[in-house]
């Protein structure tokens, strides 16, 4: 699904945010199996969080209408007992779900899991008992599939997150993640000035009251602080979430160019 999550977002971008159903169909018979249409994949879309909607036999992208300030931001924080996600497993998962400056839910777990590092407890003062009787890694990633549903993926060095997360969803059966993603690092070098981008320095120097690093819910919680010191800054052409999630990507030259081209209009 992730080239029909990247083609899809190309096509939309290229059409002002709106697809035919001969376009729509164009993109997601290029990736069928004998098993697969374009409606099942319209809803496999729908279920792994990618924000499309169907009305009159057009296809609308949400995330191109919706005002950045009025969007859902689910900010995400997991704890692993290693780093990849072929060898090793999420142990602790935390998150905030963001809208109009305020959090307006939470979710909150640690994993069953049978073996921890005594480095990683060294890291994060999680204990093995802390995840006797947790629930299961599917008990706890369907949860999280529940609690995200359309809303932006954010996380602070999100590659690590979404990657670790999105092999975790394919490897219990409940499909790649197909949320938009935003990363507070990314987006934070654009908006404000700092010596040092990494969460750790950020809490200190921005006087965050969340000081437990290095465990998911409170990272989380730190994260979207720096997301929303983030928007305080942002360019005057940045008016939608699609808009947002290009700026946190750009390049200097195509925010200058932007940037004139929005004070000459």
């Amino acid at each position: 699904m992730r080239k029909v999550f990247e083609e899809l977002t190309t096509a939309f971008r290229k059409h002002d945010g709106v697809l035919t159903q001969e376009q729509f169909s164009h993109i997601a018979m290029k990736h069928t199996t004998l098993l697969e249409d374009s409606d099942t994949i319209f809803i496999l879309l729908q279920a792994s969080g990618y924000p499309i909607e169907e009305e009159d036999g057009r296809y609308w992208l949400k995330t191109f209408f919706t005002p950045y300030t009025e969007q859902k931001y689910c900010v995400i924080d997991i704890e692993t007992n290693g780093s990849k996600p072929g060898t090793s497993q999420v142990i602790e998962i935390g998150a905030v779900m963001m809208q109009d400056g305020k959090v307006i839910d939470s979710y909150e777990t640690f994993v069953e899991c049978a073996f921890l590092p005594e480095y990683i407890t060294k890291i994060t003062g999680i204990e093995p008992e802390d995840l006797i009787g947790a629930p299961t890694r599917r008990e706890a990633l369907v949860g999280l599939r529940s609690f995200m549903d359309d809303a932006v993926f954010v996380a602070h060095n999100a590659n690590f997150d979404y990657t670790f997360l999105d092999a975790s969803f394919e490897r219990f059966g409940l499909g790649g993640i197909g949320n938009p993603v935003l990363c507070t690092i990314d987006l934070a070098k654009r908006t404000f000035e700092s010596e040092r981008y990494g969460l750790a320095y950020l809490i200190e120097s921005l006087e965050m009251e969340e000081t437990s690093h290095h465990r998911a819910f409170s990272d989380a919680v730190c994260a979207s602080k720096v997301m929303l010191k983030s928007f305080e800054t942002l360019p005057e052409y940045v008016k939608t979430t699609d808009d947002l999630l290009q700026f946190a990507k750009s390049s200097k030259k195509t925010r200058r160019v932007k940037k004139e081209a929005a004070q000459t209009q």
